[in-house]
């Protein structure tokens, strides 16, 4: 009778659990295998790959029959055996010593390549610190970070990138050494896109910082502002950044007093975003410490000033021990806060940052005025001119037989220069039509109870007084561009430009690192065609327009 199927599996299944049930087959391949090894080690037969565990044969076991054992009273010497065996110590402690020496020779190259590796990791550092002219990766992730968490919000966040000229130029100025001051007249407050790189900038000045092992204190950024709306909507934008690391605060009059205060003992926020009248509350009660603050940020100046806290912000200032960097965003049309921006960057020279090309932008708080141009036989009235310690540029049209008039004019205003820069030394770039005028010019200007010296090129001259010292450099139209209006205080243009785009990219070049200054202009009959265009420009920078130059341009 045939089987049927259940037979047959249970035939089987009775096979594999015997098999199973076998001494070496009841293990894995690899225990298996051990154990077999284990058995030719025992019976004396091994493999060939094996063959560096087998027993040497010696001279009293030829065959190796012992398998390496030793026979007892093998190890007590007789005879000249303890010769033998004192020589065969030697051979080994001196095998040892070899063997020790060798080692060492092998351990000296790792050594030299520990050493090797410092030098190659200390050099790393200084080519990070070297390369340190443009923007890392972990920047472009705390702005898309930013940019996403703003997409998923409102839908916005997509105009961050289209800043990016703006932000590089922002970033050059931060991680500058020393950082540059930087004053930004597009708007009266900052944009959602320019807090992103701001606040971004910072991310990857700390960054960068740590990396190089320097130790970076909290607060890194003081954001001041001058609502609670402003702090709640920086701290948003702040708030994609905490999980890169980056934790910030925001102070303000809307939450309790108290909850700030245990909040700033448990964390220490690298962003500190506040108003001015809470943070200084904060200060009093030495709940928070902002002298070694490296980077503040004044959003809205006009609005601390329509706030009557320009005092508060001075008192803010001062309690920055560190030198930190300043950023300043104010509204260009109001020129109240030029005296307020001059001290809190203490004088010193900045850089003016504007996402628009508008003259009134490019040329906030400059003072331009207009002087009109009498004819040779009148009298040259002497007006006082209040020039600005920043910068002070003065256009004269000089024209032919008004050579000597104009002269006389600039002798004027390098002494009223000499006397607002007492003990002092001023640089002024005089700008001239040509070279001939240039060397004219330089040549016959002498002023009372002073000394102008030459130099052997022509191309500049130097003031010496008892009241202090200039130094004037000329340049003509042509070569204007290669000047550097950063070296210098004062720019004096002997020749009015034939265009009035050219006025105003000397305005732009000259006010581009300072705050204040002033430009005096006198205008000539010959200058007849500039009046429309440059009225024009006076009325959008909102300055007062003479009455002369107003019938000049409506004629």
């Amino acid at each position: 009778m045939a089987k049927g199927d259940d037979a047959l599996a249970r035939k089987r299944n009775k096979v594999r659990r015997k098999r199973m049930r076998s001494s070496e087959n009841a293990v894995s391949a690899r225990v298996a295998g051990i154990i077999a090894s284990k058995r030719r080690r025992k019976s004396g037969k091994r493999r060939a790959c094996e063959s560096m565990c087998f027993s040497l044969p010696t001279p009293e076991d030829p065959f190796n029959d012992r398998h390496g054992k030793k026979r007892k009273g093998d190890d007590e010497p007789t005879g000249d055996a303890p010769a033998a065996a004192a020589a065969g110590r030697d051979e080994s402690k001196k095998k040892k010593k070899k063997k020790k020496k060798d080692s060492s020779a092998k351990k000296q190259p790792a050594r030299e390549a520990a050493a090797a590796a410092a030098a190659a990791n200390a050099k790393s550092r200084e080519k990070d610190g070297a390369e340190y002219d443009r923007p890392s990766k972990f920047l472009v992730v705390c702005l898309n970070a930013i940019r996403d968490a703003a997409a998923s919000e409102d839908g916005g966040g997509g105009g961050i990138h289209d800043t990016g000229s703006w932000g590089v130029e922002l970033w050059n100025c931060c991680s500058a050494a020393p950082p540059t001051h930087v004053l930004d007249t597009s708007g009266e407050c900052a944009t959602r896109e320019k807090t992103a790189w701001l606040v971004s900038t910072a991310c990857d000045i700390v960054a960068r910082k740590e990396k190089l092992g320097v130790v970076v204190s909290c607060p890194f950024l003081l954001y001041l502002v001058p609502s609670q709306e402003k702090a709640v909507q920086v701290r948003s934008i702040c708030k994609p950044l905490k999980s890169l690391g980056i934790h910030s605060v925001s102070l303000h009059p809307g939450a309790s007093i108290e909850h700030q205060i245990s909040g700033l003992k448990s964390c220490e926020p690298e962003f500190l975003i506040s108003t001015p009248e809470r943070l200084l509350e904060l200060i009093a009660l030495k709940a928070i410490d902002i002298s070694g603050v490296s980077m503040l940020v004044i959003d809205g100046l006009k609005c601390f000033t329509d706030l009557n806290v320009s005092d508060k912000l001075c008192s803010i200032r001062d309690a920055i021990l560190s030198n930190p960097q300043i950023t300043i965003f104010s509204d260009p049309s109001d020129r109240r806060v030029a005296a307020l921006a001059t001290k809190l960057v203490g004088g010193k020279k900045i850089t003016r940052l504007c996402t628009n090309d508008s003259v009134t932008s490019r040329g906030a708080f400059i003072t331009q005025k207009i002087h009109i141009c009498p004819s040779k036989d009148q009298k040259a009235p002497k007006k006082q001119l209040q020039i600005s310690c920043a910068i002070k540029i003065c256009l004269f049209a000089c024209h032919g037989k008004l050579m000597g008039f104009s002269n006389m004019q600039v002798k004027e205003i390098l002494e009223q220069i000499l006397n607002d820069h007492a003990r002092k030394t001023a640089k002024v770039l005089l700008v001239t039509a040509s070279d001939h005028e240039a060397q004219h010019l330089s040549s016959s200007l002498k002023l009372q109870n002073c000394t102008v010296t030459n130099d052997s090129h022509g191309n500049s001259f130097t003031i010496c007084s008892s009241v202090g010292l200039i130094n004037v450099l000329v340049k003509d139209w042509e070569n204007i561009t290669t000047a550097n209006f950063e070296d210098f205080d004062t720019v004096l243009v002997a020749d009015l430009p034939p265009s009035v785009d050219e006025y105003i990219e000397i305005l732009a070049g000259a006010s581009c690192h300072v705050l204040v200054g002033e430009v005096h202009c006198i205008f000539s009959s010959a200058d007849a065609l500039l009046a429309k265009p440059l009225s024009e420009v006076l009325t959008s920078c909102g300055q007062v327009v003479p009455e002369f130059l107003r019938k000049l341009a409506s004629s």
